[in-house]
């Protein structure tokens, strides 16, 4: 199929413009074409109809993309497009490779189950109900994806360069200098912060000109909370009251997060030994790719994680339970003895926290900690807000635990941390362009960019088009 002739190189917002999901952002010169990200709408329904909307241009006619982490807001649609026809590469890191592997199975997995559920009680705009790709568009994505180094410039299309570079996120995660037909280009992706605990920090803005930053703003209005102290106080008097403690955590990155700070909280003797429950196939996969890289003391692993633990695994004070089967997952149901669960997923929208949320919200004893952003419209985002009951399995479950949000363990630089970041730049960029916020925080954000460091800055609208 031939290609459309484009008069002049553009971006175009494609998805997480004015709201913090779907991340698609599209390079346009002449006949080439490339995408940076190609992620899931999440969160409110009009957003996750998104997925459904024609494509804007024939997926056929994308040379390549380019995938800055493994989460589903930036992954998740890979299948999709090429199951509509995009037969390019797919470049990523080695590790996002790996994790985007066993996210886009799962996600498969779960549409899938879905939309034979849908079937069998007979609600779906789609007849018969559809899942947006299936394993088998999943194996075919696998098989365009393309490992690339860190720290190396990479020829991905016509006139168009790429160099990954550390963002300190998840395993595997970069912000990514993208040269495009002589135009130079910044994208953040999700941009980690300095003290994550397992993995190096974020080096700064690559030094010399960019023609345009795209930075994140997830947390573009606010600035975390310094320590993680309150989490072990939750724990300690929810265990003292006969309780537990359920903490809904995004498979990739949180729960080993979560898992280290227990280990290092249980050892200096802040919290009880009680056991440790790992709920999350998905979460197990993920962690033994943390442990791989530890053991191999990759370059992304911090140095003194590598040597401190070797031959000891860094995530288990001896009192870690992982649990694999459904089966297993049963047996801690309503727990009646004080322990702490780590589920997926982090907004509480799937997986089996829904089920251990229904057991345990309407029991005062325990303590449900959120410890990561939540979406408008998910469950995670209701319990947030002080919900008095949330909708599960048909059925409204009335919320008589307690509710923690601790925000101390968010993998997201915050305002504070991604202005910093912006001010190693050596040069000041021709444009910025805020992505990947909430509206509010977005323009927050960019005003704040403009404000104090005197760059060109605005938030995008969806499908809208710039010049670079």
């Amino acid at each position: 199929m031939s290609k459309a002739a484009v008069a002049e190189p553009y971006i175009q917002f494609l998805g997480a413009a004015g709201t913090v999901t779907g991340s698609r952002f599209l390079l346009t010169h002449g006949n080439t074409r490339v995408m940076i990200d190609c992620g899931m709408f999440q969160g409110l329904k009009e957003l996750r109809l998104r997925n459904w909307d024609p494509f804007p241009i024939d997926p056929e006619l994308i040379d390549a993309i380019i995938v800055t982490h493994a989460h589903l807001d930036h992954s998740g649609f890979l299948p999709r497009l090429v199951k509509l026809g995009f037969a390019g590469s797919i470049n990523l890191t080695h590790y996002t490779g790996k994790l985007a592997e066993v996210i886009l199975r799962d996600s498969a997995r779960i549409q899938t189950e879905d939309a034979e559920y849908a079937k069998k009680k007979s609600f779906s705009k789609h007849n018969p109900p559809l899942a947006l790709y299936d394993e088998a568009d999943v194996l075919n994505t696998l098989e365009l994806f393309q490992e690339r180094p860190f720290n190396q410039r990479v020829k991905v299309a016509d006139s168009t360069y790429v160099t990954f570079h550390p963002s300190g996120h998840i395993l595997g995660a970069a912000f990514v200098e993208v040269e495009f037909f002589g135009k130079r280009l910044l994208f953040t992706g999700d941009m980690g912060r300095d003290d994550h605990p397992l993995l190096v920090a974020p080096g700064g803005v690559p030094a010399g000109h960019f023609d345009a930053i795209i930075t994140e703003s997830t947390y573009g209005d606010r600035e975390h909370a310094p320590t993680t102290g309150d989490f072990e106080q939750v724990i300690r008097e929810t265990c003292a009251g006969g309780g537990s403690v359920l903490v809904p955590a995004f498979a990739v990155d949180r729960t080993e997060v979560i898992l280290v700070r227990l280990r290092q909280a249980m050892e200096a003797g802040n919290i009880p030994r009680v056991p440790i429950y790992a709920d999350s196939p998905m979460a197990l996969k993920a962690l033994d790719f943390y442990r791989t890289a530890i053991d191999e003391h990759s370059a992304e692993i911090r140095p003194e994680i590598s040597a401190a633990w070797e031959g000891r695994d860094p995530f288990d004070p001896g009192t870690l339970v992982e649990l694999f089967t459904p089966d297993q997952s049963k047996t801690i149901n309503n727990p009646k003895q004080p322990c702490i669960i780590i589920s997926a997923s982090g907004m509480g929208t799937g997986g089996r926290v829904v089920h251990h949320l229904r057991d345990m919200l309407p029991n005062p004893k325990h303590t449900v900690v959120l410890v990561g952003y939540q979406a408008i419209g998910t469950r995670g985002r209701s319990l947030s807000d002080g919900a008095q009951f949330v909708k599960m399995h048909g059925e409204l479950v009335p919320v008589k635990a307690s509710v923690v949000q601790i925000e101390s363990f968010s993998v997201h630089a915050d305002a504070n941390e991604l202005m910093a970041w912006m001010g190693s730049a050596t040069e000041q960029p021709s444009q910025v362009f805020v992505v990947h916020g909430e509206a509010g925080a977005a323009e927050v954000f960019s005003d704040r960019i403009h404000a104090q460091l005197g760059w060109a800055s605005m938030v995008p609208h969806i499908g809208q088009q710039v010049s670079i």
